[in-house]
């Protein structure tokens, strides 16, 4: 579905950046995506708020999706070319047409979890054995079912010793509501409605089973070789983002707010409060650590090729993609290396 924010790209605001807004017609044209009402979407939302694509010399247009499968095949399909996504879709699409990650979106370790009513989750506290035969609602082939497994095996279980039920989160929420299983897998901030709506708490979390689960920017990798430059651009609109919200922290919250009501999802203070205590973003410069291969595998690496092996593992892939083969720190190098680009990241 294409569509714009509700305020457009070429609003024209104050700026502290060394960059000009360019004229509408020097800027360039760019199909942007993401998933809506998502914490780690909310630079995109920010970046066309205040007009920052403007003053980068774009004119994204966008396009959003339920989840990470569509995302991944409307890539293949050329309907856009730079988007954030989850880390399963991300490998996915690296492992089926060569899809790059070229930075990360933020931490959402702590974000998927395994949750459980609050009438049994003491008793699996204190006994995670007597999981074994229990139903668990998820999404299968997710971020939330890689941190699912990876708590089941801190407790000496498999997926064998349990039954999947494969559901959209939305029907996950409404099966623990309506009773038909005591444990869930989802992601923030359908965690959040489980804990107000569902009478619901943390088990475990990705976080907790020290399964790292990182979101994901992307590129198609036509759009990659062809326009560098303004896979660039596009990083540094995000990543001013990021380092924005952390110098305005209650704004940010409010603009939260606004973004996922855009998309439909209200939410609640506490909730909002939880989005930025447990879901890391990363700057600039610590994007680049973080994609630094210079004693081994960076921890970008280390990361996606464990979610890769999960994936191979459960069958969604015949391999796990070679990280040097698709996470790409040229890109947010490119940024760091331009001063202009890294005083606007950077928001100077």
């Amino acid at each position: 579905m294409k569509l714009t924010f509700k305020a457009v790209a070429l609003a024209t605001v104050a700026s502290f950046s060394t960059l000009a807004p360019a004229q509408a017609e020097d800027l360039t044209p760019i199909n942007l995506s993401y998933q809506p009402a998502l914490y780690w979407a909310l630079p995109f939302y920010l970046a066309t708020e205040f007009g920052w694509w403007a003053e980068v010399g774009l004119d994204p247009s966008f396009t959003t999706f339920p989840a990470g499968a569509p995302q991944i095949a409307a890539a293949q399909a050329n309907d856009w070319d730079v988007g954030g996504t989850g880390s399963v879709p991300a490998v996915l699409g690296a492992a089926r047409f060569g899809l790059q990650t070229i930075g990360i979106t933020n931490d959402e370790s702590a974000g998927n979890a395994l949750m459980a009513t609050n009438d049994a989750i003491e008793g699996f506290r204190e006994d995670p054995s007597s999981i074994a035969g229990e139903r668990i609602l998820l999404t299968t082939n997710s971020t939330v079912d890689y941190a699912t497994q990876r708590c089941l095996e801190q407790w000496g279980l498999s997926q064998s010793d349990v039954e999947y039920v494969n559901l959209g989160q939305a029907q996950v929420i409404t099966g623990i509501i309506a009773g038909e299983a005591r444990l869930a897998g989802v992601w923030a901030p359908n965690t959040y409605t489980l804990q107000e709506r569902a009478d619901s708490d943390y088990l475990c979390s990705g976080a907790d089973a020290e399964a790292i689960v990182p979101g994901a920017l992307v590129v198609r990798p036509d759009f990659a070789q062809e326009s560098p430059e303004l896979v660039a651009r596009v990083l540094a609109a995000f990543l001013r983002g990021i380092v924005w919200a952390k110098e305005n922290p209650e704004e940010a919250r409010r603009h939260l707010v606004d973004f996922y009501s855009d998309g439909g999802v209200e939410i609640s203070d506490a909730a909002v409060n939880a989005e930025f205590d447990l879901r890391p973003t990363f700057s600039l410069e610590e994007q680049v650590a973080l994609m630094d291969r210079s004693d081994g595998d960076s921890e970008v690496d280390q990361w996606l090729t464990a979610i890769g092996d999960f994936m191979t593992s459960v069958g969604t892939t015949d391999s796990t993609p070679v990280a040097g083969d698709y996470i790409n720190s040229d890109f947010m190098q490119m940024v760091m290396d331009d001063p202009e680009l890294r005083a606007f990241a950077n928001n100077e």
